[in-house]
């Protein structure tokens, strides 16, 4: 194997792959960057076995050949060499790569490539494709949602449902829901319910970035796993198995009270308020007053703490049913309003013990439902 690349399109293919090698495994290979050469040029892939991202960069290829290399090792050096032409040249006898670069020369050790796993590919054969140029801020609204414990596998994954013209996202960790959705640009018969590991949708996030290119997604035969094609990058990952929550349940068709607030200035109340919150559970009690003139609607935000202090914030507001007195985990607020993504934003309850329903105004395509927290007074 010897072939030579530019040191902006490796390091860029490192930077992708690199998310996916495995930071602790049994398998040394596990920590390795498989480089093998292909039609399209230097291919480059990692794996810790629940996902894998593969990457295609320019490279012109003298001789083609294959091998694994540390990724740690590879990365780090990389980082370190002029941004000038790379040339790798293995030794197959040793398992040795060459890496030279201006006046750098270096080798590494290297595992044999068919220790490697083998990562599906789509081959070119898509079983759908989606022009959906929101994708990335619909993956944003909703993986902050998922659990992080495996105590309950599905809900450390985001339910992907396709039906027909309509791409939905759901995710949930027993406090806190989130679905958003949109419609695809292309309507077929094709139908998909899948729960994919809420990780790999914020890599897919990742990769795509500011584009809006198509996204290919495929489903292999063998089952268990989706592949996402964009541009040139590949990412499959272990479908989660199991039955996702019915969620539509505890989304209410109706509110006794309905409060209408600018979300920055609600954001801004609540980022205040978690700094006197961290020691009291991120407690932060919602006052929502409704004033018997026009103009007089507010909601209070406040937040308290032995050690810390006290914190108030008073905004405007607009309120359509009864004053309330609420208290959430104020994390959960503030990420959920990072996302709302429009001026003002609405909040729907049917009581203090009831949970509390987020939905951005002017916008029907996401919701967001918060339990509440029982504070002792």
């Amino acid at each position: 194997m010897k072939i030579s690349c530019l040191h902006e399109n490796l390091a860029k293919g490192l930077n992708i792959v690199g998310r996916a090698v495995a930071s602790r495994s049994t398998l040394p290979v596990l920590g390795n960057v498989l480089l093998s050469t292909d039609s399209a040029g230097l291919k480059l892939s990692a794996t810790n076995l629940e996902m894998g991202i593969t990457c295609w960069i320019g490279a012109k290829v003298h001789e083609e050949g294959s091998t694994t290399l540390p990724a740690k090792t590879l990365i780090d050096l990389v980082g370190t060499l002029p941004k000038e032409r790379i040339d790798l040249d293995l030794d197959v006898r040793t398992q040795t790569m060459k890496v030279a670069c201006a006046e750098f020369t270096n080798e590494i050790k290297c595992i044999d490539s068919n220790d490697f796993p083998v990562l599906p590919s789509t081959d070119d054969k898509y079983d759908l494709e989606i022009n959906v140029s929101n994708l990335r801020e619909m993956i944003d609204q909703v993986v902050f949602v998922a659990a992080t414990d495996d105590s309950r596998p599905v809900l450390t994954g985001v339910e992907v449902t396709i039906e027909k013209e309509k791409l939905t996202f759901a995710a949930a960790d027993g406090f806190r829901l989130a679905v958003c959705s949109s419609s695809l640009s292309t309507a077929d018969d094709t139908h998909i319910d899948v729960i994919i590991p809420a990780r790999a949708l914020a890599e897919l996030a990742r990769i795509i970035g500011d584009e809006s290119d198509v996204v290919s997604i495929t489903m292999p035969p063998s089952g268990g796993q989706i592949i996402f094609r964009v541009k040139d990058v590949e990412l499959v990952c272990q479908l989660i198995e199991g039955t996702f929550p019915d969620y539509q349940q505890l989304l209410p068709d109706s509110y006794q009270t309905r409060v209408v607030m600018s979300t920055e200035k609600i954001l801004a109340a609540c980022r205040a308020a978690q700094i006197f919150a961290r020691e009291s559970s991120y407690a932060v009690t919602l006052s929502v007053k409704s004033g018997e003139n026009p103009g007089e609607d507010r909601v209070d935000v406040s937040a308290n703490s032995a050690e810390t202090g006290s914190n108030e914030s008073s905004i405007e507001a607009s309120v359509d049913g009864d004053s309330i007195e609420m208290a959430f985990n104020v994390r959960y607020l503030t990420e959920v309003l990072r996302v709302i993504g429009t001026p003002d934003v609405a909040l729907e309850t049917n009581g203090e013990a009831s949970p509390g329903v987020l939905r951005p105004v002017g916008r029907d395509d996401f919701v967001s439902v918060v339990m509440p927290m029982h504070v002792g007074r």
